[in-house]
């Protein structure tokens, strides 16, 4: 009795679901029952029917759950679909990603590895060009050391009893000059004039000239004497370029003459005498490029500077080249003239000349003189 009380509270608290109700109508199988044992509620048959539609309830609960869980797990599956789509979609991203930033880096790494290069091949042409330039100074200071010697040996002897011909040209004499290197001339000399100044025969009266000081001019080298420069720019250096040295190295061959120009600024232009030492035949027709390394006294050729025939006694070099130019007399003193001019204002700048302001100004106007006379075709015999 509890137990069918039990399931009747059961049955009351869950109705059946739809679709599942306990049949009302007996079924043929049931025909034969008899009717006392629906009256009886302790019968053998209760307990059955119950532990059926336990039994149905238990079957439809399944079912429903198996629904429910199939439902769910599709919705789980089209998500976890979803998110593999979108996790693709981001793996290829970033695969992208890392082939560009792998491109990038190989152009980088390439590119550094050629800046390096260039880096290194510039450093090394640095370093050639400084070793050079330094092989260059180291030249250049000896040079102007021996310079310097000979120049203060020449100030030691002169006295102003005694002046120093060498170190006073306007009161040099023609005298046997020997060759050497930089801006320098060679004169030619007879026994005669040798065995006179020997003789230390006074010179000859020079007649006296009037000269007046030019306001201008002398202003102009004052400016330029209180910080000495070599600048063209400075108004003292750029009159005299545009009245006296460019038109005294302005020869007919103009690319040569800009060279020699060149190396007249630089001091690396010689001068030397054509030796008397014979050369073969071949080598007599001299040209423009340098003429022979031979050696003979007076050559006959085209002159390289104003190319005309002309009997060429010196030749020059530009720096340390090894081509040799043959010039003819007029050629070559206008060249010395400017490389005296050049001489003398280099030593004012190196504060080797130590003389009053005014004499030193008419050195000055004596070395434009000599320019430009030598320009205008005038020049010593003896060159």
């Amino acid at each position: 009795m509890l137990r069918g009380q039990v399931s009747l509270e059961e049955e009351s608290q869950n109705p059946p679901t739809a679709g599942h109700w306990k049949p009302l109508m007996p079924s043929k199988g049931d025909k034969e029952e008899p009717e006392g044992g629906c009256q009886d509620a302790g019968g053998v048959h209760e307990p059955q029917s119950t532990e059926q539609l336990n039994v149905s309830r238990l079957r439809s609960s399944s079912v429903e759950i198996r629904e429910k869980g199939s439902e769910f797990l599709r919705d789980e599956l089209h998500k976890a679909q979803k998110e593999l789509k979108l996790k693709d979609k981001e793996c290829e991203r970033l695969s992208k990603v890392r082939e560009q930033l792998e491109q990038e880096l190989e152009e980088l790494t390439a590119s550094l590895f050629e800046e390096a290069h260039k880096m290194v091949r510039e450093a090394n042409t640095k370093q050639a060009a400084a070793e050079k330039q330094l092989r260059e100074a180291r030249g250049k200071i000896d040079m102007l050391q021996a310079e310097v010697t000979a120049l203060k040996t020449l100030v030691i002897t002169s006295t102003p009893s005694s002046p120093n011909r060498e170190l006073h040209p306007q009161l040099q004499s023609p005298s046997k000059g020997g060759f050497r290197k930089g801006h320098g001339r060679n004169k030619s000399t007879s026994s005669a004039m040798v065995s006179a100044a020997s003789q230390n025969v006074a010179p000859e009266p020079v007649s006296r000239e009037c000269r007046e000081v030019d306001s201008i001019l002398f202003a102009e080298f004052q400016a330029w004497k209180e910080s000495p420069t070599l600048d063209k720019s400075c108004s003292f250096l750029d009159r005299i370029y545009r009245e006296d040295v460019g038109p005294c190295l302005d020869f007919t061959k103009q690319e040569l003459s800009e060279l020699v120009r060149v190396a007249v600024e630089q001091n690396t232009l010689t001068i030397e005498p054509v030796a008397s030492q014979a050369v073969p035949v071949g080598k007599v027709a001299a040209e423009e490029c340098g003429g022979p390394n031979g050696f003979r006294s007076q050559i006959v050729t085209k002159c390289a500077l104003s190319g005309l025939p002309r009997t060429c006694k010196h030749r020059i070099m530009l720096g340390d080249s090894g081509n040799y130019y043959y010039i003819s007399p007029s050629c070559r003193a206008r060249i010395t003239a400017v490389c005296n001019f050049f001489t003398y204002i280099r030593y004012i700048q190196q504060g080797l000349v130590r003389q009053d302001v005014e004499l030193m100004y008419w050195e000055v106007m004596r070395l434009r003189r000599e320019m430009s006379l030598a320009k205008l075709g005038f020049y010593p015999s003896e060159m």
